[in-house]
């Protein structure tokens, strides 16, 4: 469909769902996440699918922690309105449009309605609401060996380290020893490759039938080769990225042989796929997407393009443009649910029906929730104060010889904000919040600015003038001041130059000011340079935690910090550098030189874009005034919006030969070819257009962050005709025109006929600064918060090992046997010391004295992580096992450096394990039998105990020992357990929170009744004598494992895992029957192991311990710990 086609018709939720390829075109404020909710709940409720068929996606773990919550709000709030509906129960509040249709109907249906979503709710912890990059990483997990996933990889968030390493070298085979100067200088070679790591999916321009300039040619040509060689540098270190997934899923769905299953089994999985904010996703994503699930299921795509502003991330507003052109259905959210009617009016006089680069893209109106003002004053001389758009003038001299200089108007505009502020908190304005007016206050509002360098210097101004103000938002820890103290006094350390030294006095480390620094003697600064030595050399001997602890203790410097304005944030942010300086400094073995290197690239890296791992920690700022970016606001609301940068916008009208992101043909191309680049005239005008049109984008989306007011700034200055705002007070009006790039200063906006109604055009004029002093209305006396409530000390998030970690080397059995086990990376086993009776006095066989595979190899933790490890990634069905198996040992030992274990012992030692039938109740397979398909490694699992957060039942431990008289017979080996259960230290530990645990692996046996389930547990205890007696695989006989199995207390740990795998199957297995399905449980003591010629006894071979409790035993343990019996 194309927008061309007229306006499409808005959404309701109430009316027919959507069925195939649906893009719902939304508006700032009109409720993408709300509408999401609903129609999963809609989905759900109706019976069109299982919360299990149903996916939802978004961009971010924060959009997607609030998807999920807002999800589970509407489901538990429709679950009760079902229930009130059905037990004749008025409901205890209104309804809203969805739930009036959901609870219309005959009893029958609401009955089966509330059956749904009740189901929806108990199982919701496994609902599929995901990351792009998460949804990927399931995909790939769900087509298996279809999906090229590899199990031993290493997620990275980003390359720029690799990327500078490949470049240095690509750089320097290239030119190093060429007879003429390299086609660029090293930075920018850097600088490319960067650009073109980040943009892996971009084409690399000009192409070569384009090349006849020499020099663009080789710059290609070198871009072409850093890609290569970081693509080759991944593999090699087993290293994957966020786009690494998003590649391979395509490319399974996209392999000409196996592509078509690979999409059919996603559309198996999945019925219906909402994905949010769809105008962020990229032309793989959206590949995927259309591949998988495009004409063959329902897919509901919901996006605003006019709010398409990460291109700098990757996010191509072009595939939401042909997204929109392959919907079977295109409809639009009609309804904004955040502002003011009288704002959305001024803001439709603005910029309404203007297109944002694209025709396609157009400020459609749109109609208000609330239709009255929530910003009100008494005071008749304050009515312009509450205007839905304030607009301060600085008037246009047309006289005058040239406009205002820049550098003296925004110190201006920065001194007018805060006067503004302060003057606004001060008047008598009220705020209506949930029909609660009261006065406005520092927390409702925000100012939003274009970098976070702008931010520090308003809050700052802010806070001198007695405002609350905090910088919000996800910005690098990188960027503050800290980080270039710490830059500084790095420096200094590694060379204490007079004038570094002179410099790093300054810093906060040392706390000098410069009238102090002026006055000072030499002996002063002799003693300054003295410390500064001996600071290098703990620096040098013990690292950073000890250099920031002994500077912290010689100098004060925390007391110091935070007897400043805005203390407390430095001292955060200085903590959290220097955790990770001695992070980078001891995993990379850096010495002070490369130190400052790493900070200095750190700080490069976040001017430019913003990092996860740096993400800055924040202090309390719910009572100050939000300063933060535009990008930041996004998916915010504020009741007052500032926009002090609205007619800022330099426009770069040189070529400087950088790299530039644009689309050719709607399709991304990145041009490295620098300034003599064939056609680069052409494409810097087409990047100029796109950067033209997102900012734009970036104004509509500040101008829609507020409720009820936004305040802007318009002054006469070289930066103006290009900024978006002045391009939207002078453009063309309606029928989906687009402003031109930019328009001359031919006059001011008091001038402009249709800034009439909703607008207040103010002059701009000099204002003293004055202090604003809150008001003590309504302000209890402040007072050290009593904690009152008691602490439930025995909630817990617990596991197998620390619920046997008490009874653990206590003989509770009256065996004679004492236990010992390896400890896992889980932590899911015990330390026990085995010693049995010798094989021959338990059966006169001779195979029974055979040597264990693995006497030769050491007990302990360190050797069962590595054969974990190695079991874990080991392909079973390589052609030359025992060659696999010496690879991934070698692999694995070494990370670990155990240096009494070879990779050719290992290998040897392990082989016998994948070729010992492992008896009857897989109908003697072999682990080299099994397939990856069939075989799930690591799963791990966290279930509530007791109702979980909110304890529905009293469960202790010992209430499973009747529950195991209950359903075990007096023959089931492990019938005793239930007695050992009863010991005090178990019994009377208490089930409530959460149990957590990992299962080795889950195997699935394919029969023709179905497939079975089983639970598989690796041990490598050691069961023989340890006085130098021969371990043989006769300490591994079947009667010997089951006195093991109840010393170590394992039947607890396979109960629990059993009742992991059956909630796990309930909600993955189709028409799900624990009788059919639950196979049992596999105990591999892999020391007693001995391959095809492993000793049977009574049809069980030695080192194999199987056991099938009842499936009664494993339902009803199940419920026992969700706290329903």
């Amino acid at each position: 469909m194309s927008f061309e086609a007229g306006v499409p018709a808005s959404f309701d939720v109430c009316a027919q769902l959507p069925s195939g390829t649906t893009v719902l075109e939304a508006s700032a404020g009109t409720g993408k996440t709300y509408t999401i909710a609903a129609l999963a709940a809609r989905y759900l409720a109706e019976g069109h699918a299982e919360l299990s068929q149903l996916m939802l996606v978004t961009f971010g773990r924060m959009a997607t922690n609030e998807l999920r919550l807002r999800v589970r709000e509407r489901l538990v709030s429709l679950e009760q309105r079902l229930a009130d509906a059905l037990a004749g129960d008025p409901p205890k509040s209104g309804l809203d449009d969805l739930e009036r249709l959901l609870t219309s109907g005959a009893p029958a249906e609401l009955a089966r309605r509330h059956g749904r979503i009740a189901r929806a709710l108990f199982d919701f912890d496994a609902a599929t609401i995901a990351t792009t990059h998460q949804f990927c990483l399931r995909m790939l997990d769900e087509l298996g060996v279809l999906g090229d996933r590899e199990p031993d990889v290493v997620f990275v968030e980003q390359l720029s380290d690799l990327t500078r390493e490949v470049t240095s070298d690509v750089y320097l085979r290239r030119y190093a020893a060429g007879d003429r100067p390299p086609p660029m200088s090293y930075d920018e070679a850097r600088a490319i490759a960067l650009d073109a790591v980040q943009t892996p999916h971009a084409r690399l321009v000009p192409g070569s039938s384009l090349n006849s300039d020499e020099i663009a040619a080789e710059r290609v040509e070198f871009t072409a080769e850093v890609r290569c060689e970081v693509r080759h540098r991944k593999e090699q270190g087993r290293l994957l990225t966020f786009d690494d997934m998003l590649t391979r899923l395509r490319d399974a769905l996209a392999d000409p042989i196996h592509g078509a299953a690979a999409a059919r089994r996603l559309r198996e999985r999945y019925r219906i796929v909402l994905v949010d904010e769809f105008q962020d996703t990229d032309p793989v994503q959206w590949e995927i997407l259309r591949r998988a699930f495009h004409g063959h299921a329902t897919l509901i795509l919901i996006g605003d393009p006019k709010q398409a502003i990460y291109a700098f991330r990757g996010a191509d507003v072009f595939s939401y443009l042909d997204a929109v052109h392959e919907a079977g259905t295109v409809a639009t959210l009609g309804t904004n649910w955040r502002s003011d009617q009288a704002l959305i009016d001024a803001l439709e006089a603005l910029m309404g029906q203007s297109a944002l680069g694209d025709r396609r893209i157009v400020v459609r109106p749109v109609k208000a929730e609330h239709l009255r003002r929530r910003l009100s004053t008494h005071n008749p001389v304050e009515s312009h104060l509450v205007a839905p758009v304030r607009i301060r003038i600085l008037p246009h001299q047309v006289d005058a010889e040239r406009v205002p200089s820049v550098s003296v108007l925004r110190p201006r505009i920065a001194a007018d904000l805060v006067s503004d502020v302060t003057a606004l908190l001060a008047s008598g304005l009220r705020v209506d919040t949930d029909g609660m007016p009261r006065p406005v206050g520092p927390k409702d509002i925000a100012i939003l600015v274009r970098k976070n360098e702008r931010a520090e210097s308003l809050r700052d101004a802010l806070v001198e003038s007695g405002v609350p103000a905090v910088v919000l938002g996800a910005t690098s820890v990188y960027v503050s001041a800290m980080a270039s103290q710490w830059l500084t006094l790095l420096r200094t350390l590694e060379q204490p130059r007079q004038s570094l030294v002179r410099e790093a006095s300054l810093t906060c480390f040392f706390g000098w000011t410069f009238s102090q620094l002026a006055a000072a003697d030499d002996e002063a600064v002799t003693e300054l340079t003295r410390r500064i030595r001996w600071w290098s050399r703990i620096l040098r001997t013990r690292g950073v935690a000890a250099l920031l602890e002994t500077i912290t203790r010689d100098t004060g410097l925390a007391e110091r910090l935070l007897a400043t304005v805005g203390g407390e944030r430095q001292l955060t942010d200085l903590r959290h550098i220097a955790q990770s300086l001695h992070a980078a400094m001891v995993s990379a073995q850096l010495g002070v030189n490369a130190l400052v290197e790493w900070l200095r690239e750190r700080i490069q890296e976040a001017r430019a874009t913003t990092l996860t791992d740096g993400m800055r920690r924040l202090e309390t700022d719910a009572e100050s005034v939000q300063i933060l970016t535009v990008h930041r606001s996004k998916g915010l609301e504020f009741p007052i919006v500032y926009l002090p940068e609205a007619w800022d916008r330099h426009v770069n009208g040189k070529d400087t030969g950088r790299t530039l992101r644009l689309h050719e043909d709607s399709a991304c191309v990145l041009d490295v070819g620098g300034r003599s680049g064939p056609g680069r005239n052409e494409r810097i005008a087409q990047y100029r257009k796109e950067e033209d049109a997102e900012d734009l984008r970036l104004l509509y989306v500040a101008l829609t962050r507020a409720k009820s007011q936004v305040i802007t700034w318009w002054v006469p200055s070289v930066n103006t005709p290009a900024s978006a705002l002045h391009r939207f007070l002078y453009g063309p009006r309606g029928d989906g025109a687009e402003p031109s790039p930019s328009y001359q200063i031919a006059g001011d906006p008091f001038g402009c006929a249709h800034l009439s109604e909703g607008f207040s055009l103010e002059l701009l004029e000099e204002r003293g600064l004055s202090r604003w002093q809150p008001t003590p209305e309504g302000r209890p006396p402040m007072a050290a918060r009593v904690f009152g409530r008691g602490l439930d000390l025995e909630w817990r998030r617990t596991s197998y090992s620390a619920l046997t970690a008490a009874v653990h080397g206590l003989d509770l059995s009256g065996a004679t046997v004492d236990s010992e086990a390896e400890a896992m990376k889980d932590d899911d086993e015990p330390q026990l010391a085995v010693a049995v009776a010798a094989p021959s006095a338990l059966s006169p066989s001779s195979a029974l004295v055979m040597a264990s595979p693995m006497h030769d190899l050491p007990s302990g933790a360190q050797l069962g992580t590595v054969v974990h490890a190695v079991l874990e990634s080991v392909d079973r069905q390589a052609d030359d096992l025992r060659a696999e198996l010496k690879r991934v040992s070698a692999e694995q030992l070494a990370r670990s450096q155990p240096g009494e274990l070879s990779a050719d012992g290992l290998a040897n030692a392990l082989l016998p394990s994948l070729l010992t039938p492992l008896g009857p109740l897989v109908d003697g397979r072999r682990l080299c039998d099994i397939t990856a398909g069939d075989l799930l490694p690591e799963l791990s699992f966290e279930l509530p105990l007791a109702g979980g957060d909110t304890t529905t039942a009293e469960l202790t431990l010992g209430q499973l020992a009747p529950l195991l008289r209950a359903h075990l017979l007096g023959s089931d080996p492990l019938a005793g357990y239930a007695d050992l259960l009863d010991h005090p230290s178990l019994a009377g530990q208490s089930l409530r929170g959460y149990l957590t645990g990992s299962i080795d692996a889950v195997l699935r046996v394919r029969d023709a009744g179905g497939p079975r389930y089983l639970v598989v547990d690796y041990k490598t205890n050691w069961l023989g004598a340890f006085s130098g007696e021969l371990l043989t695989v006769g300490h591994y006989a079947p009667q010997i494992l089951s006195e093991a199995m109840m010393a170590a207390h394992y039947p607890l740990q396979a109960l629990l895992y059993s009742a992991a795998v059956h909630r796990f199957l309930r909600w993955r297995q189709a028409g799900y029957d624990p009788d059919t399905h639950l196979g049992g449980v596999l105990y591999l003591f892999l020391r007693g192991m001995a391959g095809a010629d492993t000793p049977v006894i009574d049809g069980t071979p030695c080192g194999v311990f199987s056991w099938r409790p009842p499936a009664s035993l494993i339902s009803g343990l199940s419920d026992l710990l969700e706290g329903t019996t």
